[in-house]
């Protein structure tokens, strides 16, 4: 990917998953318009499963990226092909160690956490297992707790973190996953006073414009 390639990004606003992309790309210093194209998705419209753009992921998952090379999906390879392709700004640490607990922290988010309580996990349990909506909340608090309760603790073990990112003076692959996960869980009013920690990281980001202007009410 390169400034004077078209390249398109299929997201939807609220989309996690989404969001850390974007996050990404704003750390990157590319923009909207200038070096990418955004072409929403609309979930709430059951888009993403329309022919249109499962030609593009037949997954009918977002986000997607299409550059030169195809198309790609599945928002931390999209991440790391723009950390391999812009490698002046790194989303990974330079020491080994530190940059396997930064993907190990991402990965807890982005594969324990986020795909319980995922659009259409939601949405199946209400429409063919006939979970009523409170029964769903506790589904969905029951799998954040668990995720931030280890997030927690991993931060709190970690010699490194000093109440600004999670890993190391800059941000890295597991602010951009942490903070779009803890705006859903602060959509369904999840108290998150228990998680001082990953509190003060989500504190920290907010002040910083890559996220800001990637956040869902800016879109």
């Amino acid at each position: 990917m390169d400034d004077a390639i078209a390249v398109t990004l299929y997201d939807y606003y609220r989309s996690s998953a989404s969001y850390r992309v974007r996050i990404a790309l704003n750390l990157k210093g590319l923009d909207a318009g200038k070096n990418y194209e955004q072409h929403p998705i609309s979930l709430i419209d059951n888009e993403q499963n329309s022919s249109h753009y499962t030609k593009v992921n037949p997954n009918g998952l977002v986000p997607s990226v299409k550059t030169e090379h195809g198309i790609l999906s599945q928002s931390l390879a999209i991440i790391e092909y723009l950390d391999e392709t812009y490698p002046d700004i790194p989303l990974l640490p330079n020491d080994p160690w530190q940059k396997a607990q930064c993907r190990s922290f991402a990965l807890l988010i982005a594969c324990d956490i986020h795909p319980l309580n995922n659009l259409r996990v939601l949405n199946y349990l209400n429409s063919d297992l006939g979970v009523n909506q409170n029964e769903k909340m506790v589904w969905y608090f029951h799998w954040l707790e668990r995720g931030f309760q280890a997030l927690e603790a991993m931060l709190s073990r970690s010699p490194s973190f000093e109440q600004t990112f999670c890993f190391g003076n800059h941000a890295t692959l597991a602010d951009i996953c942490l903070i779009p996960q803890i705006y859903n869980a602060k959509r369904f009013d999840f108290d998150m006073t228990k998680y001082p920690n990953l509190s003060l990281v989500d504190q920290h980001c907010q002040q910083i414009d890559a996220f800001k202007h990637a956040h869902p009410n800016q879109q």
